[in-house]
C-alpha cells in the first residue's frame, strides 16, 4: 500500500479537536468565542479539567476547563447526531464536581454554603444533519418537558463568527469531509485538507506547527479502529461456529433419543469432529 493510499479514520476531525485545545492559547480563543465580553482572560487563568472516560474505554473527544469562575465542558459530537450528549455532559459534570470538591477539600456536610464554579455545557456539532436546536435539555428530550428534580441544558453550536477559533474548526471539518469524498480516507485527503486550510488561514498556525503530529494521530487512530473491527469479525465468526457445533451436538442427542443405530451416530459424531477441526 502506497502512502497516498493509506486509509484515514472517518472521525479524524474529532481527535484533532482535543489535540487542538490541549494548547491553552487556543482555549483562551475558545473562551472568548463563547464569551466575547471576556476580553480580559489570559492563559494563566485557565485550568484544564481532565474529563474521565466514564462511558467507554476507547478514545473520546470531549474537553473540559475552568476559567473565570466557570466550569465549561465542551462535548464535540460525532458525525451522527444524538441527544445522548446531554447525558454525557451530566455525567461529566457530576464527576468533575466530585473531583473539584475533593481537590479543594470542601465539606459538603458543612452548614456553610460551598462556592463552586458555574457550569456551562456546549456541543460543537460538525456533522451533515441539519440541527435547528440552539439548546437541548434533559427535561425536553427525555421527559416531555415535565418539570423534574433535575434539568441539564446543553447549548448547540453549529457555526460561529467568521474567523474565530470555533468557526475555523468547523471549516476544517467541512474541508476534510469534502476532500474525503473526493479522495477517500487517504493520505492525499489529509494533505490537501491541511494545504487548503493553511492557504485560507484556517487553523494555520496549529496545522503548521503540528502537521506531522496530525498525520500520526489520524493514522494511529485508524490502526486502532482496524484492530477493533478485526476483533469483532473474529468474535462473530467464532460465535457462528460455536452455534453450528451446538446444533450438531443437539442433533446427535436427538437421534440417540429416537433410537437411531450406533453406526449412524458414529457418522454424525465424525461429521461433528471434522467441523470442529
Amino acid at each position: 500500500m502506497t502512502d497516498n493510499k493509506k486509509i484515514v479514520k472517518r472521525n479524524v476531525k474529532d481527535s484533532v479537536f482535543t489535540n487542538l485545545f490541549q494548547d491553552t492559547k487556543y482555549i483562551v480563543e475558545l473562551y472568548k468565542a463563547l464569551h466575547p465580553e471576556a476580553d480580559y482572560v489570559t492563559e494563566d487563568m485557565i485550568e484544564i479539567v481532565t474529563l474521565k472516560n466514564i462511558l467507554t474505554d476507547s478514545l473520546y473527544n470531549d474537553l473540559g476547563f475552568m476559567m473565570d469562575k466557570r466550569l465549561i465542558v465542551l462535548v464535540e459530537a460525532q458525525s451522527t447526531w444524538t441527544v445522548n450528549i446531554i447525558l454525557r455532559g451530566l455525567m461529566y459534570l457530576v464527576q468533575t464536581y466530585q473531583d473539584y470538591i475533593e481537590k479543594e477539600e470542601l465539606n459538603i456536610y458543612s452548614s456553610k454554603k460551598l462556592e463552586i464554579p458555574k457550569p456551562e455545557l456546549y456541543v460543537i456539532y460538525t456533522g451533515d444533519k441539519k440541527v435547528e436546536e440552539k439548546e437541548i435539555s434533559l427535561s425536553e428530550e427525555y421527559f416531555g418537558g415535565d418539570e423534574t428534580a433535575l434539568d441539564v441544558r446543553v447549548k448547540v453550536i453549529t457555526e460561529s463568527r467568521k474567523g474565530d477559533i470555533i468557526n475555523q474548526y468547523v471549516m476544517f471539518t467541512h474541508i476534510l469531509n469534502d476532500r474525503v469524498r473526493t479522495h477517500g480516507r487517504t493520505k492525499k485527503a489529509i494533505d490537501e485538507t491541511i494545504k487548503i486550510c493553511k492557504d485560507r488561514n484556517i487553523l494555520k498556525e496549529y496545522l503548521s506547527n503540528h502537521e506531522s503530529e496530525v498525520h500520526d494521530i489520524m493514522f494511529s487512530l485508524y490502526d486502532d479502529e482496524q484492530i477493533q473491527k478485526a476483533m469483532m469479525r473474529d468474535a462473530r465468526k467464532e460465535g457462528r461456529m460455536e452455534g453450528r457445533m451446538e446444533g450438531i451436538d443437539a442433533m446427535i442427542a436427538n437421534l440417540k433419543n429416537m433410537g437411531v443405530s450406533e453406526e449412524m451416530l458414529r457418522n454424525a459424531a465424525n461429521m461433528s469432529q471434522s467441523q470442529r477441526s
